[in-house]
């Protein structure tokens, strides 16, 4: 097991189209309750695009890091890219953390003419434009010739305040992307397998036997494996299942059911309670049961780093382990 962190906490910003007040009393409320930083998602819905909204964060508070969970690498060329986060790490004077992925819902591709190819091609165009990133971050020209991006003689400007850059997180439920994490990334997030969209379902959704305490093990080998001497570098991440946030209450078996029903109906697979109730991707309980819950899971899988979703959700949980 890699050396035991003290626990940090996510947050996740106000969801969908709000306003600047919004955002920023959000981001300064995160900030006062203790979270280490507050999070953006990267997705052509109901929400406001990241970079802008991460400088915002920027200029409304002073210690809170800005992190993306997850940037879609094929949204944006990473040169193009690298330029943005090297400002906002300048703007907010070396605050920024860089979550980038390689895209998962396919609808959003649909709706927008990308086409959405197969994971190992994804897998691999990330790992490609993680290189490119951080050529564009290290001092001086560099030069990159892959099978999908071509980088000739380019100097990135600005450079970000972090050296040699910012910490990229990087997560995944299979092999090939928690590889890559391994290998390159600074925090792995552990995050469930997306089921192929076939029969009845038109929107992509998590396979539950990768949500599982059991298959976050199997996991951490991969990452462990794939890591290294780099192992104990790393910083290990869980988050809040999208559609099931923290839920505080003294009938975890009943709202654990729940869950179980939601997810059979959603992929004819069958968890037991005792399963939900022991994935890291879900906070069901009681606040001193949600707590010895946060504790064995760093005991377990190392995570140290966790994302509860809503700021205001996680505050009773931060209070008492942001630190320890």
């Amino acid at each position: 097991m890699a050396a035991m962190r003290p626990f940090r906490f996510l947050g996740l910003a106000a969801a969908g189209i709000v306003d600047a007040r919004q955002l920023t009393d959000t981001a300064r409320r995160a900030e006062s309750l203790g979270y280490s930083a507050l999070v953006l998602p990267d997705h052509l819905v109901e929400q406001h695009a990241p970079i802008p909204i991460m400088a915002m964060v920027a200029a409304a508070t002073e210690r809170l890091r800005i992190g993306t969970f997850v940037l879609n690498v094929d949204l944006r060329h990473p040169a193009v890219l690298a330029q943005d986060l090297a400002s906002i790490d300048m703007l907010a004077s070396g605050r920024l953390e860089i979550g980038i992925g390689a895209g998962w819902s396919r609808p959003e591709y649909d709706a927008v003419g990308l086409p959405f190819h197969p994971v190992g091609t994804r897998v691999a165009r990330l790992r490609e434009a993680v290189a490119v990133l951080k050529g564009c971050f290290a001092d001086g020209p560099f030069s990159f010739a892959g099978e999908y991006y071509t980088i000739t003689g380019h100097e990135g400007l600005p450079k970000p305040v972090q050296r040699p850059h910012p910490p990229f997180l990087i997560g995944g439920g299979g092999q090939r992307l928690l590889t890559l994490a391994g290998q390159q990334a600074d925090i792995v997030g552990l995050a469930p397998r997306m089921m192929p969209m076939a029969g009845n379902r038109t929107q992509p959704t998590a396979d539950p036997r990768s949500l599982t305490a059991t298959a976050t093990d199997e996991k951490i080998h991969w990452v462990r494996s794939a890591a290294g001497d780099r192992w104990g570098q790393l910083e290990i991440n869980a988050y809040s299942l999208g559609g099931a946030p923290l839920v505080v209450t003294n009938n975890a078996k009943a709202e654990a059911q729940d869950r179980v029903d939601q997810m059979y109906k959603r992929s004819g697979v069958e968890l037991s309670v005792a399963e939900v109730l022991e994935s890291p991707h879900f906070y069901i309980g009681s606040v001193d049961g949600l707590v010895q819950k946060i504790i064995e899971m760093r005991e377990r899988h190392g995570v140290s780093a966790v994302m509860l979703g809503d700021v205001d959700a996680g505050a009773s949980i931060v209070e008492r382990l942001a630190g320890r």
